[in-house]
């Protein structure tokens, strides 16, 4: 017996390997090579920044996660700096891509919105283009398809506009090869023609042998997409071709490329070619590019691609009657997908198909029924997805039509306009060809009419084929759930055997689980109400504690200005006295006192306005922040504070607390950080408010910081635990902290 193994296998690793070496087409070369050139640089250069990206890119593709981190952080902290933002855009644009490679969704998200927020403060085009393009790719592994076209649409369009430079070429290709990739997955074949010759055609001028590689292997594509459709076998031997192109400019430029899994990609994608399009006489060439897959796969870490070439192993060994052998490949195929961060469902379906089908026929009704239901449920993910591609495709058919009407009505109009102007020089002829005009106009009539036949007739072909597609889906649906029901109807009959031997246990256990679950939700409702009151009366004792501070300080401001200020001014009277009856010796001690009084007055003003900013008061927040930060920035340190989307309508006691955390933090800095710069960002979103610090000082171990206990980080989480928000601290040596406060409206 023969079974397909891995039906949709191919196409999707296609897809996910296309889009990575798209991602990896600037990294062109070696780690070592970008790093000589990255440190022929001075440190904070503007060639420096520029070449970050391709050294760090080459890092991460070789398993240099952390170190391509460091490089990233080193040089944004630099490039924020510059008043052009097209650099921290561009650095921005690269950690969200690395980071959306690890799944770190929250860094991925911040990274974009940074990267965002400083392509606005740029007129470069390139730049911009090359942050939409990341947006869009981040989109696209998102399964986001019909934005990330948009996205990188657009990034073509402000390449259009942006002057000629030694990368605008390689990240047009990038663009051209993401787009293959989305219109092959909805069987555009036209786009996806067009944008792989294009990409094709960059490649071949600039003979760059990673680019080169990456377009054999669209075309390869593309013609085995055409190959399903027509069946015609000149596509499927252009694809072998491009395909073999593929392998021959790895092999001759091996040293050149910096992602080793590319072979076992291709290797994949030759194998399945043979063993699905082939006659049986290249079996050899299966095995020998499923192995070959197989081992690059394992050397690489790579285990999408382990798991297609055990599943192609498992079909030959079917083949030749191995059935053992062909279950022992699929468990190490499934092993192995479970390992990848980005595991293709396609993959897992085919899977547990097949072993389902290979457990019925070994009568192990009770693994095959386990690797049913695991196959149903991933099904219905699919059909999911494929619904979802399917009404983008809807979509954009139905704005290609809608704009077709509209040629043709205007064609229509220019007609009819035509046909009046006729008529107007017909009138102006002689009454001796008035009846020429006559036959010419009914002439004209008989036209109209048939121009409105055939319209009416073109109508008429299109709701039929509306028709035919409703029919059509309306028949797949049908065709799912009778399969769905069929399945349903042996997973019943095996799993009424099971059910009826366990039913007695179950009603016996049903009675002692009952009464365990009531005891449980009584001592899990005391617990509540014990929480709660515990919760209150750690939210009275917050309150009091806070607003005795308050009223602490300003008892002291109120104190120190109209007691020792009082005092001060009195003594320099005293003094400005004594100064008109001292002789010439004692002058010049009266006057450094008095110059010293008046340094004393001016230090004890600025003391009673941090404990009690009248400012805050009369103008509110955002005012009292900027007289802070003006009043605290020097020659050697900048303070800068930033008021996102804020409506100034934050309570009075909300507002008087987040000075007070600003002012703890930024004092933090300038003591303990010896910080040249800080940004205070303050942002107001629908639901909750944001404040983030960022200083560029010499950092701390958040774990020595927990152990000490330190009185002011304290007094910031008792005042952040009043607001009901939340404390994120970040903080790396000699690179700076990063403190993101979020607490709701």
């Amino acid at each position: 017996m023969r079974i397909n193994f891995f039906p949709f296998l191919r196409f999707p690793i296609l897809f996910l390997c296309l889009v990575l070496a798209g991602h990896a087409a600037s990294a062109q070369e070696i780690p070592n090579s970008p790093e000589q050139l990255y440190k022929k640089y001075k440190p904070g250069s503007t060639q420096r920044m520029m070449m970050t990206g391709k050294y760090a890119q080459a890092l991460f593709f070789n398993q240099q996660e952390d170190k391509a981190f460091v490089i990233l952080d080193e040089n944004i902290a630099y490039a924020k700096k510059e008043a052009d933002g097209k650099y921290a855009a561009y650095l921005y644009i690269i950690a969200a891509i690395n980071y959306r490679l690890l799944d770190n969704v929250k860094a991925y998200e911040n990274a974009s919105r940074l990267a965002q927020f400083y392509e606005a403060r740029t007129k470069d085009q390139e730049t911009k283009g090359y942050v939409a393009y990341g947006i869009g790719w981040i989109r696209a592994r998102n399964n986001k398809g019909a934005e990330a076209v948009r996205y990188f649409l657009k990034a073509l369009s402000m390449y259009e506009k942006a002057p000629n430079s030694e990368s605008l070429n390689n990240r047009k290709a990038s663009v051209y090869r993401e787009l293959n990739s989305i219109y092959a997955d909805w069987n555009e074949y036209q786009l996806q023609e067009k944008y792989s010759k294009l990409s094709l055609e960059i490649a071949l001028q600039q003979k760059d042998p990673m680019n080169l590689f990456d377009s054999y292997m669209a075309m390869g594509y593309m013609y085995e997409k055409r190959y399903e459709s027509t069946t015609n076998k000149a596509f499927i031997d252009q694809a072998e071709s491009y395909y073999i192109k593929a392998v021959d400019t790895y092999k001759a430029n091996k040293a050149h490329m910096p992602i080793p899994s590319n072979l076992s990609f291709v290797a994949i994608n030759l194998a399945n070619l043979y063993l699905n399009y082939f006659p049986e006489s290249y079996k050899d060439k299966v095995l020998y590019y499923a192995n070959l897959a197989k081992t690059q796969g394992i050397a690489t870490g790579n285990h999408d691609h382990v798991a297609s070439a055990n599943g192609l192993l498992a079909e030959i060994a079917l083949q030749n009657g191995h059935q053992e052998e062909a279950k022992n490949y699929l468990m190490t195929a499934l092993a192995e997908s479970e390992y990848d961060k980005v595991t293709d469902p396609n993959i897992k379906l085919s899977i547990f198909e097949n072993l389902s089908q290979l457990f019925q026929n070994e009568n192990n009704f009770k693994e095959a029924i386990f690797y049913q239901k695991k196959y149903i449920e991933t099904f219905k993910q699919i059909y999911d997805q494929k619904n979802a591609a399917l009404g983008k495709k809807l979509e954009i058919q139905y704005e290609r039509e809608k704009q077709k009407q509209q040629l043709l009505r205007l064609q229509l109009a220019s007609e009819k306009q035509e046909q009046r102007l006729k008529e107007m020089s017909w009138h102006s002829l002689q009454q001796a060809q008035k009846l020429e005009n006559l036959e010419l106009s009914k002439e004209n009539q008989f036209r109209k009419l048939e121009f409105t036949e055939i319209e009416n007739s073109k109508k008429a072909q299109e709701l039929r084929l509306s028709q035919l597609e409703s029919f059509n889906r309306k028949r797949e649906v049908d065709l799912y759930k009778a399969r769905v029901d069929y399945k349903e109807k042996i997973n019943t009959f095996y799993i009424g055997l099971t059910a009826s031997v366990s039913l007695l246990l179950m009603l016996l256990l049903y009675a002692y689980f009952q009464r365990t679950k009531g005891i449980r939700q009584k001592e899990k409702l005391h617990l509540l109400e014990m929480e709660k009151v515990i919760q209150n009366s750690k939210i009275s004792n917050l309150t009091l504690m806070l607003e005795g501070q308050e009223q602490e300080r300003g008892r002291i401001a109120r104190d120190l200005h109209d007691g020792l200020g009082s005092l001060l001014s009195g003594t320099k009277m005293n003094l400005f006295l004594l100064k008109d009856k001292s002789n010439d010796h004692h002058q010049p001690q009266i006057e450094r006192s008095m110059a010293q009084i008046d340094i004393a007055v001016d230090e004890l003003r600025r003391v009673a306005h941090n404990l009690m900013p009248d400012l805050l008061l009369k103008y509110g927040l955002q005012e009292t922040l900027m007289e802070y930060v003006s009043r605290m920035a020097t020659p050697n340190l900048d303070v800068d504070v930033q008021f996102l989307y804020y409506s100034n309508q934050l309570p009075l006691e909300s507002q008087l607390l987040v000075y007070r955390i600003v002012q703890e933090l930024v004092n933090n800095a300038v003591k303990h950080a010896s910080a040249e710069q800080i940004i205070i960002q303050f942002i107001e979103n629908e639901s909750d408010y944001v404040i983030i610090v960022e200083d560029d000082g010499k950092g701390f171990d958040i774990n020595i910081l927990n152990h000490l206990h330190s009185a002011g980080f304290h007094n910031i989480r008792s005042r952040v635990e009043f607001l009901k928000g939340t404390l994120q601290i970040e903080s790396q040596i000699n690179i700076g902290t990063n403190i993101e406060i979020k607490f709701p409206k």
